[in-house]
């Protein structure tokens, strides 16, 4: 009896299990709707760019820690072994052991076996070199971070882009959708009124050669949506068999004044300038003297193998120093670097002068751009309400045999060319805005 019950209550929960995976199934095969802003979080984690970059500002850290390395002690240890199968020769003066001057003779010096260990440490007590490196190192960091700023927001620009082209597609193909539901209303009634002799086949061949058309450039658009969404997959760094949507409503703020915030471009100049001062400096102090701290402790031991005085001694080998090095002397070399050095300063200093006003060039014309498409869409919406209730009342007055079939199809090309503007015009503004935002430093600002 306990069996008979506990096999239904299976059965119900496989039964439940069964209807999850198909809701799952068919919710992961319908695609996540995605907005903007999820996009662009997503691509700071799988964007390849950004993760590039972000490895250039690591190793960018690591170098710097390299240069102030330079700064600690530098432990080393030498051993050495020699096997003399010829004792070195040295001359002795004759006159040493009592014989004439000016006469030498010959001989040798030293047991066949020498070994030498030590133990040497060496500091940089001022060292002008390093100190330079540490500097450069220290805004080639600084520069990698904002190189990655700077991919962050080519990034982001790249990503908006393909969205709003995804969203305006979007609506293309909802117009045509619309266009080509009316166009077949259209055609049904022509075909119906050619049935009764009431139009001639011509009309009708005009209608489905219309419907036709629109049914090519649903296909078209189709396939332009797929390539959009392909590569807004690949700039966000996610597999292609991955579906997604994005949100249809397409969103923009009128007349929306912004700030101007940091320019990365403006930054990077302005740190590539700095980095070539500190290359003038360390050029102009390499002139100074150089000190180093140095010493060694080791042991040196002599051996002889052969009897009756076969031995191994070792014997202490130390001493502590300070190294001066001054160069005195070089062919003018470094003078000509110092003034090549300049010159490049000086292209550096133009060089953020052209990027600052090239800037503030680009965010005038941007503003005007921006207000003149806001402009556009107003207009544009009026002629696309106005061009819909014109095809409207052809379609009527067609009916009732006061318009032609050519008036129809002019009204619905004028209708379509409306919808196009209009399309258009959103387009421009949005880029206008998002250039905007990207010349005021703001394209990454979630608010």
């Amino acid at each position: 009896m306990l069996k008979q019950k506990i096999i239904p209550q299976k059965r119900e929960l496989l039964k439940f299990f069964l209807i999850l995976i198909f809701l799952l199934h068919n919710y992961d095969s319908q695609g996540q709707i995605w907005s903007l802003q999820q996009c662009i979080d997503t691509a700071q984690i799988h964007n390849k760019n950004l993760q590039i970059s972000r490895n250039m500002v690591a190793i960018g850290e690591q170098k710097q820690k390299e240069a102030k390395a330079n700064l600690i002690p530098k432990l080393s240890m030498e051993a050495d072994y020699k096997y003399f199968t010829d004792l070195p020769y040295q001359l002795m003066p004759q006159s040493a052991f009592g014989g004439p001057e000016g006469l030498f003779k010959e001989t040798q010096f030293g047991v066949p076996h020498n070994i030498n260990a030590n133990i040497k440490i060496a500091m940089p007590i001022y060292n002008p070199q390093i100190n330079g490196a540490i500097q450069s190192t220290k805004i080639a960091s600084e520069l990698s971070e904002f190189q990655y700023k700077k991919t962050e927001e080519q990034v982001f620009f790249e990503i908006s882009n393909l969205y709003y082209n995804a969203q305006i597609f979007q609506h293309q193909l909802a117009f045509v959708d619309s266009n080509r539901a009316n166009t077949k209303k259209l055609l049904d009634n022509m075909q119906l009124m050619f049935s009764q002799q009431l139009v001639t086949g011509t009309d009708v061949g005009k209608i489905q050669l219309q419907y036709d058309q629109l049914m090519t450039h649903h296909a078209l658009i189709a396939s332009n949506i797929e390539q959009i969404m392909n590569t807004l997959k690949f700039s966000i760094g996610i597999p292609f068999n991955k579906k997604i949507e994005i949100e249809s409503a397409i969103i923009y703020q009128e007349s929306k004044k912004y700030s101007n915030a940091l320019i990365v471009d403006l930054e990077i100049a302005n740190l590539q300038n700095r980095m070539l001062t500190n290359d003038l400096n360390t050029l102009k102090n390499s002139r100074l003297p150089s000190v180093f701290l140095y010493g060694s402790y080791g042991q040196t031991g002599f051996g002889y193998d052969e009897k009756p005085n076969d031995f191994l001694n070792f014997y202490p080998n130390s001493f502590a120093g300070i190294q001066l090095s001054y160069p005195l002397f070089n062919g003018t070399v470094t003078k000509k670097k110092i003034n090549q050095k300049k010159i490049e300063i000086q292209n550096s200093n133009l060089q953020v002068q052209i990027v600052e006003e090239q800037n503030n060039m680009l965010i005038e014309n941007a503003v005007r751009k921006r207000t003149l498409t806001q402009q556009t869409i107003s207009n544009c919406l009026s002629q696309v309400d106005i061009a819909s209730a014109l095809y409207e009342q052809s379609v009527l007055q067609h009916k009732e045999g006061t318009a032609t079939i050519t008036d129809i199809l002019i009204a619905d090309s004028v209708l379509r060319e409306a919808q196009q503007s209009y399309l258009s015009a959103v387009i421009d503004y949005l880029k206008a805005d998002l250039e905007l935002k990207k010349l005021t430093g703001n394209i990454s600002n979630r608010n």
